[in-house]
């Protein structure tokens, strides 16, 4: 019994099975039924994401060495996918439109053709110039980053994104900052685009590059095994050489094609105009023989499909789309002033906010001056007390100054008038001694006369004393006479009188010498008491000269001094 229970659960597990599908920006996993043919899981994939255009997508899986489509008529357990579990489909665009601007009505689909797009050109699998990656790339950004707003977007936000091809960094010397800048440049220039315009404005651009939605084939023509490539895409079959996949060396036009017929590894493609000839290629593998034959019948179907009248379906789709653009648009106006109304509410909650911070720092600021010019006020409050009791102190010192100065200035008189005085009394003294000197001097020659006189006189009276006694002795003798009682003799009386002529003229002679010399010792002692006299006075004058000196040196100094201070108290 519980054997049997077992075998039915294995039994009924073995309805189903895990598929893990991969769209561009997902992952999904869904429990499919064993009988589910590639469509059921298809349209499954669809009605998750939201697809209705369907027409453009796949369901990719890897088999050995090359890719494959998951066929919708047939189960998918009898195709060639893988056997782990969960089986791996990728959900990507198989056919590609001509404008997508024209074609793709849905968001959903825009943004999916935009990523595959994308992932393209950045594994370069489509070949982009530097330029146009530049301006993809900022297109890129503003899809994912909205507007540009300096403040959040700093350099290095792009730091961590893939924009740019590695065959387009490499090529030029820039730095990863470099390359950020140019895109930001262009990137500030795509304000107010939304997220689906920036993604359709990419796909515009993208759709004229060379490689857009072209699939290559290795092929080889006729028999000569000359290597080419077979691009199949939304105009036609394009055959190029291995080395060039930008330039077709030969292009059908799927306007221009009749028939295309394959028979094993021969492909042949029949112009419609039967005067052109018929081209053959050849391709080695059956596997890829029949992916090229399902692109050319896809592409060739929706080539016919768009110059057909949409279908009531896509013209559904195509007014829902146009409504929802209009509701959006509406919505962003709406939002847009919402947000404008939103950002001037904030910039007048941020200007509300700074005047008060600044009146709170005006306030501030003000009772710090408040503080500081009370403070400044008491200060200069005490200065000024200080500053008049200077003022007193230095004019009291001004006023003693001046009194001093006053009392200088009449010493200064004083002492100029004993100066004069005192000069005066050295001059008259100096003209005293000069009268002095010549009286001494007139007495030293009368002195001199005197004495030559008296020598002549002595001479003479020698001369005359021994021509007297010569006379004497000659004429008489000499005796001495005896004395008597009786009448002198008149001999005698003339010896008398002679000798008391020559006794008074020696008396004569005496007093004359003595008077001479008496008068010569009081004019040496009047010389030398002028000559005291003329030192003391000439001692007191200087003495008068250096006190006058010294006096004017003080009384400047004392008119310094007094000045600074009085001009001090004025600064203060």
């Amino acid at each position: 019994m519980f054997t049997m229970s077992i075998l039915g659960l294995k039994k009924k597990q073995a309805k189903t099975f895990k598929v893990k599908v991969s769209t561009m920006d997902a992952e999904m996993e869904f429990s499919c039924e064993v009988k589910w043919k590639g469509k059921d899981l298809f349209d499954l994939v669809c009605r998750t994401i939201g697809l209705r255009e369907t027409w453009f997508f796949g369901l990719r899986y890897t088999v050995k060495d090359t890719y494959a489509w998951l066929k919708p008529d047939k189960r998918v357990l009898d195709q060639e996918v893988p056997k782990d579990s969960p089986i791996t489909f990728h959900f990507l665009a198989k056919f590609f439109p001509e404008k997508v601007e024209d074609e793709l009505v849905q968001e959903i689909t825009q943004h999916l053709f935009f990523l595959q797009v994308k992932k393209q050109i950045l594994d370069e699998e489509i070949f982009c110039s530097p330029e146009a990656s530049v301006l993809l790339a900022s297109y890129a950004v503003q899809a994912k980053y909205g507007d540009y707003d300096p403040n959040f977007h700093k350099p290095g936000f792009l730091a961590q994104d893939e924009l740019l091809p590695k065959r387009v960094l490499m090529q030029y010397q820039m730095t990863p900052d470099m390359w950020e800048e140019k895109i930001t440049a262009w990137y500030a220039e795509h304000r107010n685009i939304t997220r689906d315009e920036a993604e359709m404005e990419y796909l515009k651009i993208a759709q004229d590059l060379e490689m857009y939605g072209v699939s290559y084939f290795s092929i080889t023509q006729n028999k000569r095994d000359t290597e080419l490539l077979l691009g199949v895409d939304a105009q036609g079959l394009h055959i190029y050489s291995p080395s060039n996949k930008l330039s077709p060396n030969k292009s059908f036009p799927w306007s221009g094609i009749r028939n295309i017929s394959y028979s094993e590894k021969e492909f042949t493609i029949k112009p419609l105009d039967k005067k052109k000839e018929v081209f053959k290629f050849y391709s080695s593998q059956l596997r890829v023989n029949k992916l090229i034959l399902q692109l050319c019948i896809g592409n060739h179907d929706l080539f016919m499909r768009r110059r057909k009248v949409d279908s009531i379906e896509v013209q559904q789709m195509k007014a829902q789309a146009k409504e929802e653009k209009a509701r959006k648009k509406v919505e962003r106006q709406i939002l847009a002033r919402e947000k404008q109304m939103r950002e001037e509410a904030e910039r007048a909650k941020e200007e509300m906010e700074h005047r008060l911070f600044q009146l709170q720092d005006e306030a501030r600021m003000a009772n710090d001056a408040l503080l500081r010019s009370e403070e400044t006020a008491d200060l200069l409050a005490e200065k000024a007390q200080i500053a008049e009791e200077e003022a007193k102190l230095l004019a009291h010192k001004a006023a003693e100054a001046e009194q001093e100065r006053q009392r200088l200035e009449v010493t200064a008189l004083k002492t100029k008038e004993e100066k004069r005085l005192m000069e005066q009394k050295m001059r008259e003294a100096e003209q005293l001694a000069v009268k002095l000197v010549e009286q001494s001097e007139r007495r030293l020659k009368e002195a001199d006369h005197l004495k030559q006189d008296l020598n002549e006189a002595k001479d003479a009276e020698r001369r005359a004393k021994q021509k007297l006694l010569e006379i004497t002795k000659s004429t008489y003798p000499v005796m001495l006479p005896p004395p008597s009682t009786g009448p002198e003799s008149p001999d005698r009386t003339v010896d008398m009188a002679s000798s008391i002529r020559m006794d008074f003229k020696n008396s004569d002679m005496k007093r004359l010498s003595m008077e001479i010399e008496r008068e010569r010792l009081e004019y040496m002692e009047k010389s030398k008491h002028l000559q005291d006299q003329l030192k003391e006075l000439k001692s007191e004058i200087e003495s008068l000269k250096l006190e006058e000196q010294h006096q004017a040196g003080l009384y400047s100094l004392r008119s310094y001094f007094g000045v600074s201070r009085i001009y001090s108290a004025g600064v203060h």
